[in-house]
């Protein structure tokens, strides 16, 4: 392999790319080659052209036509997990020149190529291991999971930890390894996004004021009780309400009998999932944002937008100082009076700063990693 990069990036998931294509778009400013090894998690080749980084160099299992690889299979994800570590070990040897391997977030695909890169793995290797987006904790196993075991396992095999705040730089421990807060490269992520979106002129989904709705968390999918109190809250939403819905989370919706109550609702419109600048687009425009995903937690921090996340627990807990997110912890009554409050006509959000930082996170990672 002539010209070996140094650096090689292990991504899994469409949100880990989203999340990590400034950092390539960064490396590819400054002429840094890489090698990107895909796991075969997500599909990603349209998300690669969307954003204008180079497919994978190598992918190492086959891509699901569907949103989900293994459908709650947890057989199924152990197995995929134990043969991922010996793939990407196995890929890793032919890079020579190897100063880096750079992995995201909190997914399958993070936790096992944090381990297959790991010094208990590799105790004579030369590289170090990067986690990024490193330190966010809900300080509970099972919510969410597997996400909360994979980040605690990729804090204590990495050497090196981009911390994404000072809450979550304080919440990893030495343990020999080298800790920087940066900030989150989300800010880069919905910033270049957002003017895609305007380049493309796409238009607002809405004039009325409008609530963005997204729910796949397993924790809630797996759960006929969470599921039928997360339709009563969605079902109040006293405004027009998108719900951009996964293929898992519309499987669950009918085998729940929870489907048609949405179908019926006079305000809840159901749509395919967007493309990301698309999302953030709308996004920036709604009135109130209500979900059980992580991102959409820091987007609305980016964007000033009054959230409701359905979820028992979160590990973005710097956003719950604001006065504009809310733990619903599925407390259907609480919740609804929550959303009256955030979609009154006297509500407004108090001065805060933005713990993840300012937009150029992806800038400061690369210039770190040049040092």
């Amino acid at each position: 392999m002539e010209n070996q990069p140094s650096i090689a990036i292990i991504l899994g998931t469409r949100a880990e790319l989203i999340k990590t294509f400034p950092v390539m778009l960064e490396l590819k400013k400054k002429k840094i080659p890489y090698y990107f090894i895909h796991t075969g998690q997500h599909n990603l080749k349209d998300l690669c052209s969307l954003f204008g980084v180079k497919v994978p160099d190598i992918v190492l299992t086959g891509e699901p036509k569907k949103s989900s690889k293994f459908n709650s299979n947890q057989f199924k994800a152990i197995k995929w997990n134990i043969s991922l570590l010996f793939k990407i070990r196995k890929e890793l040897k032919k890079l020579n020149c190897l100063k880096f391997v750079l992995y995201h977030g909190d997914t399958m695909t993070t936790a096992t190529a944090s381990m297959a890169t790991s010094r208990i793995i590799n105790p004579f290797k030369k590289y170090r291991n990067v986690h990024l987006e490193a330190g966010l904790r809900s300080f509970n196993n099972f919510e969410p999971f597997p996400e909360e075991i994979s980040r605690r396992i990729a804090g204590r095999t990495s050497d090196i930890l981009f911390a994404v705040s000072e809450f979550s730089k304080k919440n990893l421990k030495k343990r020999g390894a080298k800790i920087i807060h940066v900030g989150n490269t989300i800010l880069d992520s919905a910033d270049i996004a957002l003017k895609i979106a305007n380049k493309k002129k796409t238009k607002v989904i809405s004039k009325e004021r409008f609530a963005l709705i997204t729910v796949h968390r397993h924790e809630n999918l797996k759960s006929r009780e969470r599921m039928e109190k997360i339709v009563s809250i969605l079902t109040s939403i006293p405004t027009k309400s998108y719900f951009s819905m996964y293929d898992n989370t519309e499987s669950k919706l009918k085998e729940f009998g929870l489907y048609e109550k949405l179908i019926q609702s006079k305000n809840i419109k159901l749509m395919p999932p967007m493309n990301y600048p698309e999302f953030i687009y709308q996004l920036s425009k709604c009135s109130l944002i209500v979900c059980d995903g992580g991102s959409m937690q820091e987007e609305s921090l980016i964007f000033k937008k009054p959230t409701i996340i359905l979820r028992m627990a979160t590990e973005r807990q710097e956003g719950l100082k604001t006065n504009f997110q809310f733990l619903s912890k599925l407390d259907v009554g609480k919740t609804k009076e929550k959303i009256k409050e955030y979609l009154s006509r006297g509500f407004k959000i108090k001065p805060f700063k933005n713990p993840y930082g300012e937009v150029g996170v992806s800038k400061k990672i690369v210039e770190e990693l040049l040092k």
